[in-house]
């Protein structure tokens, strides 16, 4: 029987690796699969991972139905024996739905890889509808660690180094938006509820050129 599973973590846990990785796998025992995703670091159509390493994939955009997608490149002679998903925290909730019928109705293998959570601590809607209709939900071993090397577990989004918890759900990180670089940091549940970064650590420390690991302040730098 055909599984839709949601492999999910936060950033830097390896998801895009491990799609890829799992792509190889299916190809060397000549499996075929289609290859998705959305907003990769790397531009469209392609899924890349931090390490360097990439593939050509089909880029989502909302109106994109995966169900009418799927069904006219196998009317078309194609075979399709499973489908991967990266980024799949950004699709939408009708998305989601259409991956799972064509697990049900196809009998096709869909893997989604994707972060759970928003900057904000709230659930992105692709992952919301995963939780609910996936038939597994993997947490990926490979920990991803905070600034203080402890497992991190929250995605913050920092503003030309301040940390934020408001503000538009997506926003391409490493990018210029409002003549502001938006970047994106792993922290432990502590320093995330604190709004301790990195940097707003390095600020407060003694010695800047280290991170103290064992600072107990929850001072957030201000904004000039």
């Amino acid at each position: 029987m055909a599984e839709l599973v949601f492999f999910s973590g936060t950033m830097d846990c390896g998801k895009s690796t491990l799609a890829l990785q799992m792509d190889h796998n299916h190809r060397a025992r000549s499996r075929v699969g289609l290859i998705f995703t959305k907003l990769d670091r790397m531009g469209d159509s392609v899924l890349s991972s931090r390490l360097g390493l990439s593939t050509e994939a089909h880029e989502v955009h909302d109106d994109l139905d995966f169900w009418d997608v799927v069904v006219d490149f196998l009317t078309r002679g194609q075979r399709a024996d499973y489908l991967i998903c990266d980024e799949s925290q950004f699709y939408t909730a009708p998305q989601i739905e259409q991956l799972a019928r064509i697990v049900d109705e196809l009998n096709i293998d869909v893997n989604c890889f994707g972060i759970t959570a928003d900057f904000r601590t709230e659930l992105f809607p692709g992952s919301k509808r995963l939780f609910e209709l996936a038939d597994r939900v993997q947490v990926l071993q490979v920990a991803a660690l905070c600034w203080c090397g402890a497992r991190a577990t929250h995605n913050a989004r920092l503003i030309d180094g301040v940390m934020v918890v408001e503000g538009e759900q997506v926003v391409v990180g490493d990018t210029a938006a409002s003549d502001s670089l938006v970047e994106y940091e792993v922290l432990c549940r502590r320093h995330y509820m604190r709004r301790m970064s990195s940097h707003a650590a390095r600020l407060a420390s003694a010695t800047p050129d280290v991170l103290p690991f064992d600072l107990d302040v929850c001072a957030v730098p201000p904004r000039d």
